[in-house]
């Protein structure tokens, strides 16, 4: 029997990837293409080590994609990511071609697939791209919330230990 890899399945490949930012003291964010079913590129936040703003996981994912492919156009392609592309990422998106995001939870203080901003499908834009939302999104949500409370705790304590 052949195992079925839907997107629950690629999108734990993506949390993955997010474990490994975290592991790094990186906001755990992580993506994947696919196309296929082969991973084309992998990709988790690298800001903070890399000390460079664009390092977001869809960057990276979608640079390896494109050296392994050998083109920057990645038609057929589908972007696993477990959070909500920002603009940045959504110009690098449609910029490349894919055919199709999957995301798992929404940012609503930077998203550009829906939540802040819909360039998916703008008219404006000489590509479109078709959107998945929501998959593993209590998660994908857990994972930014459980890092972002260790953060809050650390400051706390830190702010704790320098006012002693």
């Amino acid at each position: 029997m052949k195992l079925v890899k839907d997107d629950n399945y690629w999108m734990g490949v993506a949390i993955g990837e997010a474990g490994k930012a975290e592991a790094r003291g990186e906001v755990p964010i992580g993506a994947i293409v696919v196309r296929a079913g082969k991973v084309l590129g992998r990709g988790h936040n690298l800001r903070e080590t890399s000390l460079d703003p664009t390092s977001h996981a869809e960057m990276t994912a979608i640079r390896k994609a494109a050296r392994k492919t050998g083109s920057w156009r990645l038609l057929g392609a589908t972007l696993y990511v477990t959070l909500e592309p920002c603009p940045m990422c959504m110009g690098a998106i449609l910029l490349s071609r894919l055919e199709r995001v999957v995301f798992g939870c929404h940012d609503p203080k930077g998203g550009a697939a829906g939540s802040l901003y819909d360039l998916s499908d703008d008219p404006r834009l000489n590509h479109r791209v078709s959107l998945t939302s929501g998959v593993r999104s209590n998660e994908c949500s857990r994972l930014l919330s459980s890092f972002f409370a260790a953060l809050r705790q650390r400051k706390k304590e830190l702010s704790a230990e320098s006012a002693d």
